[in-house]
């Protein structure tokens, strides 16, 4: 099986490329190598790989590349929180104009088989259960609450505390950043691609992942990552809300698995599934573990919250291992005191 994985010099997708040549299977890497993740050059990890520099968004670059081509795993994204809505262009150029021109290409080249690197952040909050109103959909969390350190979502029609539970795939989708919406757009562009053309899609939601080749000192790194940048300059990790939001940290290799799970086991139009450890843990207990493998100072809790911040949202792993045969190998223990010492990579801007 020959494979175009797009974004395949980055943190996930050259996991990804490593793991799929590995099991015998024709790679071609194609990266842009965004400055907000990468060097100057191409990371010494793609030597190992047919290697082209360029944008999806070039449909030409894009062509020259399906021919022979089985399916497409689609990992080639500007990822992150963000800045600002200054933002909001350049997300939704990289992650929905190039989406739509890979699709477009594939079609073009006959090619039906798509794997996309989905996210959890298509959930906005997880699932919440009240005593008196079983599942419940919280809104947006008042302002005013965060600033008086009032962090958990409400009833909307008790105003009870509600109880956080596992979201399953069919859970309502509610993007509450930039970025969410346009990994959503992506699913919508991909769904509706699938049905047009009789091709096949598998969504694959990614948790927090974590692990080694991540970018760090930027903006647009994960929470791990932000936090190891702060303990390598012998800082605090500075950990916001209260610590106890609970989040599924799974590691980059389990992630890679989950990604030759799906470029492997064929599925009837659009599908999508949770990647995750299946093991929740709060973002403080992160910083802790973290910090105690580095030998760094204990974290910080600093209250407060970034617009778009949900409370809680853990992962129902029940529908990948099903129909993947999916399951994280690595526990948090083990993948944190890992991460430690994996190397990262600085970005250049």
């Amino acid at each position: 099986m020959r494979v175009l994985i797009t974004g395949g010099a980055g943190f996930i997708g050259s996991h990804v490329a490593d793991l799929v040549a590995a099991d015998g299977h024709d790679v071609v890497v194609l990266d842009a190598l965004l400055p907000q993740a990468h060097g100057a050059g191409a990371p010494e990890w793609t030597a190992g790989h047919e290697f082209v520099r360029g944008d999806v968004r070039d449909a030409d670059v894009v062509r020259g590349l399906l021919g022979g081509v089985d399916v497409v795993c689609h990992q080639a994204a500007m990822v992150g929180h963000g800045v600002d809505p200054f933002d909001a262009p350049d997300y939704a150029a990289h992650n929905d104009v190039g989406t739509a021109v890979l699709l477009a290409e594939m079609h073009r080249g006959g090619v039906g088989r798509l794997v996309l690197a989905g996210s959890m952040v298509v959930y906005g909050e997880g699932r919440y259960d009240c005593a008196e109103h079983g599942v419940v959909r919280p809104g947006p969390r008042a302002r005013a609450d965060v600033e008086a350190g009032v962090f958990e979502p409400r009833c909307p029609v008790c105003a009870r505390e509600l109880v956080p539970g596992l979201v399953p795939e069919d859970a309502p989708l509610d993007p509450r950043s930039t970025y969410a919406a346009t990994k959503l757009a992506q699913e919508h562009l991909a769904s509706a691609w699938a049905r047009q053309t009789g091709g096949s899609v598998w969504s694959l939601r990614y948790h927090n992942v974590y692990g080694a080749r991540m970018p760090f000192g930027t903006p647009y790194a994960g929470v791990a990552s932000i936090f190891r940048s702060a303990l390598e300059r012998g800082e605090a990790p500075r950990v916001m809300e209260d610590g106890r939001q609970r989040r599924d940290f799974v590691h980059v290799s389990d992630v890679a698995a989950a990604n030759l799970a799906a470029l492997t086991t064929p599925v009837d139009g659009f599908a999508a599934a949770n990647v995750c450890s299946g093991e929740p843990h709060t973002v403080g207990a992160l910083a802790r573990e973290l910090a105690r493998a580095m030998d760094g100072p204990e974290p910080q809790v600093v209250g407060g919250a970034r617009p778009g911040d949900v409370r809680h949202v853990v992962a129902d792993p029940a529908f990948a291992r099903e129909r993947l045969g999916f399951r994280a190998r690595t526990s948090f223990a083990e993948g944190v005191a890992a991460f430690a010492t994996d190397p990262l990579r600085s970005p250049v801007g």
